[in-house]
């Protein structure tokens, strides 16, 4: 979180700033695995009906399983918004069954278009700019493109070349046709997101910004997932006191943070909206959000 956190400077204030921090909590959008049991009907029990749930693509699933979750989720009166790992597709045919069964039989119109986890890939496409330049995603009915951002760097790609990349890709996609978004890897901290998101607008890329929080998960699997998205940094800086590394996964609740970001806000760092990782703790992460709103 940030080392200050600016206090609203009256009651007007203060209000308008917990009435904001409430906004973005109940807006917010969620993650979760296509093989949930949530991933469908089930999840009226904690979240209505219109909410943005992203369907992600992990390693022990196919594109089919992702497919049927949004198709599930359609159903029940959510908005899917899939995965759509390029490292991943072993084709260029795999690809386009993917985008278009997606549109066809989910009903879906925006995706998260990433590289994916694997270092090397599977198929022919290197990253998401390979599988933008093949123009399957508009082609199939996609509108909108989300795309990764990295507040705090990328664990295998230097900082001019996440730059240059998210440019290019945000062209491309422009060149296209597709509506353009950014979704953020999750953090702790509010002071990278903030710089981030002002080095954006600097650069004239001012589109939608959905900035992505740890939901209430333990400690444990807060520095397990930290480690794996690429953001040790901060987490190595935290643990160099053992007894403050501790307290901060403890106490980092995902409030304190939107509090942080909200505070900020009016000096060029809007927030567009919230996406909640849950780790799988879909439960955990639909109490919280009861518990403020």
């Amino acid at each position: 979180m940030s080392a200050v956190i600016e206090r609203p400077r009256n009651a007007a204030d203060a209000g308008a700033h917990r009435r904001r921090v409430t906004e973005l909590i109940r807006s917010c959008s969620i993650e979760i695995s296509p093989r949930d049991e949530l991933a469908g009907e089930k999840l009226h029990e904690l979240f209505d009906p219109g909410t943005t749930i992203f369907v992600n693509y992990p390693g022990s699933v196919t594109h089919h399983d992702i497919v049927a979750a949004c198709a599930r989720l359609q159903r029940a009166g959510f908005i899917p918004v899939p995965h759509i790992a390029a490292r991943r597709l072993v084709s260029f045919t795999q690809a386009n069954d993917f985008l278009r069964r997606a549109t066809r039989e989910a009903g879906v119109t925006s995706a998260l278009i990433i590289g994916g986890d694997p270092e090397r890939p599977v198929g022919p496409f290197r990253d998401s700019f390979d599988l933008l330049a093949t123009g399957a995603v508009e082609r199939n009915g996609i509108k909108e493109v989300a795309l990764a951002g990295y507040p705090e760097g990328h664990p295998r790609i230097a900082p001019t070349g996440l730059e240059a990349a998210l440019e290019a890709k945000v062209a491309l996609a422009r060149e296209r046709g597709l509506a353009v978004s950014f979704v953020t890897q999750f953090g702790f901290a509010a002071d990278p997101v903030q710089r981030w998101i002002g080095s954006l607008r600097a650069r004239g890329l001012n589109y939608p910004v959905r900035i992505g929080l740890a939901g209430p998960a333990s400690g444990a699997t807060l520095a397990k997932y930290a480690f794996r998205c690429g953001i040790g940094a901060s987490l190595r800086a935290l643990a160099r006191g053992h007894t403050a590394f501790a307290r901060v996964l403890v106490e980092a609740t995902p409030e304190s943070l939107i509090a942080a970001l909200v505070a900020d806000e009016h000096r060029g760092a809007p927030i567009d909206g919230l996406q909640i990782f849950t780790f799988g703790g879909v439960h955990h992460t639909a109490k919280w959000i009861r518990s403020l709103t």
